[in-house]
Formats: C-alpha cells, sequence, structure tokens
C-alpha cells in the first residue's frame, strides 16, 4: 500500500504517463529525468498499485507505461493528428493498419510508400476472404472505385501519421501527396528496437486469437502469461480480489469517474474501508482530486497534466448545451434520458433565450446529441441503445448556475452576441480528468 504521495515532479511525470503512456529524452527532457532519478520508486509504485508495467530504455532514450485492463474504455484510443489540432478518435480500420505497417517494417526498416501499401495490399487480400482483416485495395479497378481505392490509401497514410506522431517512424516527405498523387515517393525508416518495445501483449500467434471469438479477444491480449488467457482463468481473475482491486484502482487513476457499485462483489473494493483508503491513496500519489460520495467517485486533475481536455471550460454552443443539460438531470424523474427529452430540454432554453444556439434552430435533435456526448466524455452520462442514457448518482456532486444576461437599458440597444445571452458556472471542478 502506498503509504506516502510521490516526489512532486515524479509524481508529475506520473500522472502525464497515465495519458500519453510515453515520455522521450528527446521530446520531454525535463520529465524524462525525472523519471530516470525515481525510476524504482516510479516502476514499483505503477506495478504494485495498478499492475502496470513501466519499462525505461535508455539506449533509445523512451520511457513507456504499458497499461492493462480488462474493461477496455470504449471512448479511448490513439487520436488521429491534424494540422489543426488533435482529430477524431482513429477507427479500427487504421488500428488494423498500425499493426500492419509495424509487422512490415520489421521485416524491413526502410521501405518505400509504394512497396509497404503493396506488401499490405497482398496480406490483406490473402486474409479478407476469411474476414480477419479488412479488404484493402489501392488500386481503382475493376469493382474497386476510385473513391474506395483513395479512402484506403488514406487509412494507411493516417496510420502512417500515428506512428509519425508516436516517434516511432520518421518519413522523409509529405504525407499530405500520398493520399492523392499514386506517383509519390516517399520512405519510411524505423527502429526495429523502437517497435519491439511498442506493443506489451503476449504474441497473438502465441495467444492462438483465430481460435477464440472476438469478445474474448481483450482478456486474452490483457493476460501478464499464456496460463492466463484462458477465458474460465481470466474471468476468475477478474472477480478475485486482487482482479477486483486492480480494476477499481486503474479506474480512480485512468478515469474521470468511477461507480463503486459496478463490482462484481455485493460490496464493492471502493465501499470497503481498505479500498477506499488505497485508492485515495493512489490519487494522492499522483496528485489527482476524488471527490467521493458513497454511490460515487469524481476524479479530477487540477494541473491538466492527465487529461485530453477540460470540462466545463469552454465556449462552444455544444459545451453550454451540455452544462444547461447538466443543470436538470439532478431533477429528472427517471434514471434514463432520451434523446427526445434532451430535445425538449434543449427547445425549452431556447424558448427563453431564442437567439442562443441560433445556428441549431432547425437541429436542436443535433444539438441534443452533441450535448449528450460531452456529458459521456466525461462521465456523466452512460450511453446506452436507442439513444438512450443513463443518469449517474455523478450528476448530484455538481452545482449549475444557468444565468441569463439582462438587456442594457438604452435608447437604441444593440443585439448581443448570440454566443453572450446566458453564461454557465460551476462548483464541482475546473478541471476534468
Amino acid at each position: 500500500m502506498t503509504q506516502r504521495p510521490l516526489d512532486p515532479d515524479l509524481s508529475e511525470a506520473a500522472r502525464h504517463l497515465t495519458v500519453s503512456c510515453r515520455i522521450t529524452a528527446a521530446d520531454d527532457p525535463a520529465r524524462y529525468r525525472h523519471v530516470l532519478r525515481g525510476r524504482r520508486e516510479l516502476i514499483e509504485f505503477f506495478r504494485a498499485e495498478l499492475g502496470w508495467s513501466l519499462h525505461i530504455h535508455d539506449v533509445s532514450g523512451v520511457v513507456r507505461l504499458h497499461k492493462r485492463r480488462d474493461d477496455v474504455p470504449a471512448d479511448r484510443g490513439p487520436y488521429l493528428p491534424r494540422r489543426t489540432g488533435r482529430g477524431d478518435l482513429a477507427p479500427a480500420h487504421v488500428l488494423v493498419l498500425v499493426a500492419l505497417v509495424c509487422e512490415q517494417l520489421w521485416r524491413r526498416p526502410r521501405i518505400s510508400l509504394r512497396e509497404l501499401l503493396q506488401s499490405v495490399a497482398q496480406v490483406c487480400a490473402a486474409e479478407a476472404v476469411t474476414g480477419r482483416l479488412p479488404a484493402f485495395r489501392i488500386v481503382a479497378a475493376d469493382g474497386v472505385s476510385k473513391k474506395e481505392a483513395q479512402a484506403a490509401r488514406e487509412n494507411i497514410v493516417n496510420a502512417i501519421r500515428l506512428l509519425q506522431a508516436e516517434g516511432e517512424i520518421t518519413v522523409d516527405a509529405d504525407l499530405e501527396r500520398a493520399v492523392t498523387d499514386e506517383d509519390a515517393e516517399i520512405f519510411i525508416t524505423a527502429d526495429r528496437d523502437s517497435l519491439a518495445n511498442k506493443f506489451a501483449s503476449l504474441s497473438p500467434t502465441l495467444l492462438a486469437l483465430n481460435d477464440r471469438p472476438p469478445d474474448q479477444h481483450v482478456e486474452a491480449l490483457t493476460a501478464v502469461s499464456l496460463p492466463d488467457a484462458d477465458p474460465v482463468v481470466a474471468a476468475q481473475r477478474r472477480t478475485g480480489v486482487e482482479g477486483r482491486r486492480l480494476t477499481a484502482l486503474r479506474r480512480v487513476a485512468d478515469d474521470p469517474a468511477a461507480d463503486p457499485a459496478d463490482d462484481p462483489n455485493e460490496v464493492g473494493y471502493l465501499a470497503t474501508l481498505t479500498g477506499r483508503e488505497r485508492a485515495l491513496n493512489v490519487a494522492s500519489a499522483l496528485g489527482l482530486v476524488s471527490t467521493v460520495r458513497r454511490d460515487w467517485w469524481e476524479i479530477t486533475d487540477p494541473a491538466a497534466s492527465a487529461t485530453t481536455g477540460a470540462f466545463p471550460q469552454g465556449r462552444r454552443i455544444e459545451r453550454q448545451a451540455a452544462l444547461a443539460l447538466l443543470a436538470m438531470l439532478p431533477e429528472y424523474p427517471d434514471r434514463y434520458v432520451s434523446v427526445a427529452d434532451i430535445t425538449t430540454m434543449v427547445e425549452r432554453i431556447r424558448a427563453q433565450t431564442p437567439r442562443w444556439a441560433a445556428g441549431y434552430a432547425e437541429r436542436t435533435t443535433a444539438l441534443a446529441h452533441a450535448a449528450a456526448a460531452e456529458l459521456v466524455a466525461v462521465g456523466l452520462l452512460h450511453a446506452t441503445a436507442d439513444d438512450r442514457w443513463q443518469i449517474p448518482p455523478g450528476v448530484h456532486l455538481w452545482h449549475v448556475r444557468v444565468r441569463h444576461r439582462e438587456q442594457p437599458r438604452t435608447r437604441t440597444p444593440a443585439a448581443p452576441e448570440p454566443d453572450s445571452l446566458f453564461s454557465m458556472t460551476t462548483t464541482a471542478g475546473e478541471q476534468q480528468q
């Protein structure tokens, strides 16, 4: 059990690792030095408290945190890098292509884009008929439209961008040309040691993933050894005392909220005195702030170094709608709210302030979806099927006040900006993990 917090510099580096999973000497020398000075303490902290492996590769100057979770969050993953900032989450096809690109680069550390496209296309062609790999056709021909071929090229370019952003590979030319120009001459270079250190799971071949249904792949890939790859053993490990401890502590360290009732046991681990103390110690060691109720844990990061998003900050209409929705949810009579109900709430606000969200005047349902998505991202709604969301106890931790600005009494009043007709404040925290 963690008896004392980490050193402040080490705590900040640990917080950063929980969201980025890597620190390099070239891109982040200060954090890298802090990790090297406290390497033993940091490695032991992640191993003992969260069951995660921290690897420090001195030769390549890379620190990697390999996070294992049986309950993989559906809203996490690498984001597609864009010139204007962070893009959307990478789709499944792109993640599959990342693995295939790494496989080809392991065999040939320097390869041209044209050769890489051909090699990946051959691998996919051999396996696409069995459904194990997606179709990947890069040449417009019989049965393949130009749009489909260009989409395939864009997917593999996105996969290369992900590897380039992580520092795994180097590219000697602009990748933008590769999407539209089939004759673009681009060379990709990788380091085999870096590729070998990228993946933390056991070999898919040794785990016999081809013989397992897809819903068992996560259990097999998160196993720490081959015997644990058996689904029955994995289920026993997850429902045992140690498995429940790791699941609960990982959620506290990794998620914006944790539900003590989300536990296979009658009394959740976080609801016990030992579990509560240990979870608070882990959060404190990482420099996180826990707001605790008997039925809900809200985790915030005041330093904003362990998160890729901020809530409730932001002046976007979608964020304002999310806050307005959050103000109404504590009084909502049901445990579930539908998109029709949220739309009604949005229309009620627009009836009071018609100039607010004018761009959504004819698309209030779209604004309702956007507002719900904002709350799902911070754990204040749980998505279910058929455009319905479950309302968790966490909504009662927030106190939102909607303030309508009064119009100035002048002889010729100027029309205010639509976005400034009302503002919202909250007392539940400034930064959301």
